[in-house]
């Protein structure tokens, strides 16, 4: 299935794609396009959009689009729960500081960004950050048990 986003992946265009791929869509192919086609091109490829304004996976009620899939989807994993927390705070800049690893995941962020422009890229490379990261979050999360 084709998803489409936002060009210039950051924070929730990096951990929405791992989300997809990992638990909802192992054959998943993404499209980057400039924030003003995301709809159309959507229409035309029947592509699911994501983390774009006025899209049913986007930013809703508080929540971000890594949040908004996790719904729609209903995944339930304690550590997936943990790591939403994170990068809600790390995408969300009012929330920054409402999670510890937040401040943490953003320079993450933004250094895959200034190292790797190229979306897909950039996509290959981040994606062992949150694989160690949702392996932490498994960590933590049967500590809570």
């Amino acid at each position: 299935m084709k998803w489409i986003t936002r060009s210039h992946v950051h924070v929730d265009r990096v951990a929405c794609p791992w989300l997809i791929l990992r638990f909802v869509d192992n054959e998943a192919e993404f499209l980057f396009v400039p924030a003003n086609q995301v709809k159309k091109v959507a229409a035309e490829t029947d592509a699911i959009p994501f983390d774009a304004p006025d899209v049913e996976l986007g930013h809703h009620e508080g929540r971000c689009s890594f949040e908004a899939i996790i719904q729609k989807y209903e995944l339930k994993d304690p550590a997936l729960l943990r790591l939403a927390k994170i990068v809600h705070s790390a995408d969300v800049a009012a929330d920054i500081d409402k999670d510890p690893v937040a401040r943490g995941l953003e320079a993450i962020a933004v250094g895959y960004g200034i190292r790797y422009p190229d979306d897909e890229q950039n996509l290959l490379q981040q994606f062992e950050v949150y694989d160690a990261l949702y392996a932490w979050c498994r960590l933590q999360a049967a500590k809570d048990r």
